[in-house]
């Protein structure tokens, strides 16, 4: 649970960051990318993350630009990643602008559930680590590099001339 508005702040550009150099990795072509055909597309989960980063915060009564619920897919692998770059941003300056530290106590409906907002934005930044991380895997199923996240990926071992590690 975030207690501080610049440790929310923090927490998201460093995130957001890694999101969109994920995004960004993205092709036209692999957005039709899923393990099979009762799951999300690899531009399904990537949508979601840009639309999620609107809802979760929107019912907490932060008032931002960001795509709704119902909008559909874009077709394009830039398009999404610029509406996330779009998106996040206004994230944040909608947390800044409106709220103080005491307001990550206040308590919002969150999905049945009665949330400190603190928790909301926290659930919603774990929300889009664990779907980047189901975006990798489908990634690398459709021949994309992934970008290094919290470490270098078996890639930049090689490109450092270093044998990757085994885990």
């Amino acid at each position: 649970m975030f207690r501080q508005i610049a440790d929310f702040v923090t927490a998201l550009q460093n995130e957001s960051a890694a999101t969109l150099r994920t995004l960004e990795m993205l092709t036209d072509e692999s957005l039709g990318q899923q393990i099979t055909s009762d799951h999300r597309t690899l531009g399904r989960l990537a949508w979601h993350l840009v639309q999620t980063l609107h809802e979760m915060p929107t019912r907490t009564g932060l008032s931002f630009e960001g795509p709704g619920e119902d909008s559909s897919v874009p077709a394009s692998a830039a398009d999404i990643a610029e509406a996330y770059k779009r998106t996040s941003q206004a994230l944040l300056n909608a947390v800044q602008s409106s709220w103080k530290d005491e307001n990550l106590l206040d308590m919002s409906e969150m999905y049945g559930d009665q949330w400190p907002n603190g928790v909301t934005l926290d659930a919603l930044i774990k929300h889009e680590i664990h779907h980047r991380g189901q975006m990798t895997v489908l990634m690398r199923q459709a021949g994309l590099r992934v970008p290094d996240i919290y470490g270098p990926t078996i890639e930049q071992w090689a490109e450092f001339g270093a044998p990757a590690p085994v885990i």
